[in-house]
């Protein structure tokens, strides 16, 4: 029999909807608190800069029981991922268990000994103390800015000049007769450059440090990505961890080809994105880049880069000046708004530091077994920590593994010996055979979806019912099928 627990679902963005869905699903009694004062994450209105939208296409971009509508595009836009997950909070009635404007301040062991912890809970300035017996913290990869500060800040503000993180663009009234400068070169860089230039702004300058292999939605302007990119038989050009010595050998049989396959996918991006004329293209081979932090290409920008209409150069600020900023290569550059599109600080602060060693490694990585538990965090779990190019897909699943490892209830139950040397093996493979998989701290299962989610479904004792062969390894993952994969697990409800 599972006894039924008090859980704290920290964070109501897509990881957070998924844990209370699957929590509350199993029977518990679930709390989730959310600092905004809004569900949504990410996708929450008050944090996103106009026109951004999913880097990913909208079949992968969903959970399992819920497509998105049919008239969303094939890549939606912030309001209208944001009006899905309040739908799907609607629909399995999370929104009454949700506790806004409300955070985790610190947490520690139950005082009484029972299993659980104790949570510091901030809420309109009042802070309360409460037990929970499980702890889902789904606050994700994109919960904390990093600010950069650079000399002459103070200056040039009080001069009228604009200083400002990515996710406080959200006025592009901001920008119009303005010379903008952008720092940064991910998705989110690319996207306000180009919306400023399109937007009335004076002038706009991107500033980055190392151009990047950027995918556009449609390869060669005819595949979308997805066909190309986000299917087994690619993935399978990548060495994932924990292989035998006869995948090795076939790896290096195959060596010639997948290098071949990779120099031609360079020569087409190469011509297609105009990397030669704006000088953007990489110094690094495409494969050895692929991660969770490879951008989609904004469109326009590289036209716009092309026609001088957005000046890009490598370096990083130096100092802010009145009227200006002086680059590290000592150009200067003229600037009444700075939008700093650095991302964000990975951790969990609200974890105590005894812990947090337990949890991150000195050079950054986390322990973390199937990117999910660390058998030296007990009763707590991490869901959406697992990052991907199918975020929902990886949320929901780790949540479904999440609430059956919280439940001793996996088929696969392993114990904590198993899961620290598996542990071990896969840092191992991150630092010595796929350093790019150390990005976000090793939080990151991209290229390698279909191997990571095959692990989470095979420890839940799905009764995995494979497409036939050609869909299998050709089409990218497919939600309905991963639904069907779920529903084979063995059921249950705690008590």
């Amino acid at each position: 029999m599972v006894k039924r627990k008090k859980v704290a679902i920290i964070g109501a963005g897509v990881s957070g909807l998924a844990a209370a869905k699957v929590f509350k699903d199993k029977g518990h009694e679930i709390t989730v608190l959310e600092r905004s004062h809004d569900l949504g994450g990410v996708w929450e209105l008050s944090r996103s800069y106009p026109d951004v939208q999913t880097q990913s296409p909208k079949d992968l971009y969903r959970y399992t029981d819920k497509p998105m509508p049919d008239n969303y595009p094939e890549w939606p836009k912030g309001p209208q991922v944001h009006a899905y997950l309040d739908d799907y909070a609607r629909d399995h009635g999370l929104r009454e268990f949700i506790r806004f404007h409300t955070s985790v301040v610190s947490m520690a062991r139950r005082e009484d000994g029972a299993p659980g912890w104790t949570l510091e809970i901030l809420n309109d300035g009042n802070t309360t103390r409460e037990d929970f017996d499980f702890l889902a913290v789904c606050t994700g990869q994109f919960s904390e800015k990093n600010i950069l500060t650079h000399p002459g800040q103070e200056d040039f503000e009080a001069a009228g000049g604009l200083v400002m993180h990515s996710s406080e663009y959200t006025d592009p009234e901001t920008i119009v007769d303005k010379d903008v400068v952008v720092l940064g070169f991910s998705k989110s860089a690319t996207d306000i450059a180009v919306h400023a230039a399109n937007n009335g702004a004076k002038s706009v300058t991107i500033v980055y440090l190392e151009s990047v292999w950027r995918i556009p939605y449609f390869i060669g302007g005819l595949i979308n990505f997805k066909r190309i990119l986000y299917i087994r038989k690619q993935e399978n050009m990548f060495q994932g961890w924990g292989l035998s010595a006869l995948d090795r050998f076939k790896y290096a049989i195959a060596a010639p080809f997948i290098w071949a396959n990779w120099r031609a996918l360079e020569s087409l991006l190469s011509m297609q994105l105009k990397l030669g004329k704006t000088g953007l293209k990489p110094k690094t081979r495409i494969e050895d880049g692929v991660n969770c932090s490879v951008p989609i290409v904004t469109p326009g920008f590289f036209d716009l880069v092309a026609s001088g209409r957005i000046r890009a150069i490598q370096g990083t600020f130096d100092r802010y000046e009145p009227g200006h900023i002086t680059l590290t290569g000592g150009e200067t550059v003229p600037a009444d708004v700075a939008i700093l599109a650095v991302g964000w600080k990975l951790g969990v602060p609200f974890l105590p530091d005894d812990y947090q060693k337990k949890l991150v490694e000195p050079d950054g990585q986390y322990r973390l077994y199937r990117i999910i538990a660390n058998p030296d965090l007990p009763d707590m779990g991490f869901v959406g920590f697992n990052s991907s190019f199918c975020t929902v897909l990886s949320a929901e699943l780790s949540a479904n593994w999440l609430v059956r490892y919280a439940d001793g209830m996996l088929e696969n139950q392993p114990s904590d010996e198993e899961m620290r040397d598996n542990i071990d093996m896969v840092l191992d493979w991150r630092r010595n055979k796929r350093p790019a998989a150390q990005v976000y701290g090793g939080l990151c299962s991209a290229p390698f979806h279909f191997m990571h989610f095959d692990e989470l479904i095979a420890d839940m004792g799905a009764k995995k019912r494979r497409r036939n062969a050609l869909a299998e390894n050709l089409t990218p993952p497919n939600a309905d099928a991963y639904a069907q994969f779920l529903a084979t697990t063995p059921e249950y409800t705690a008590d």
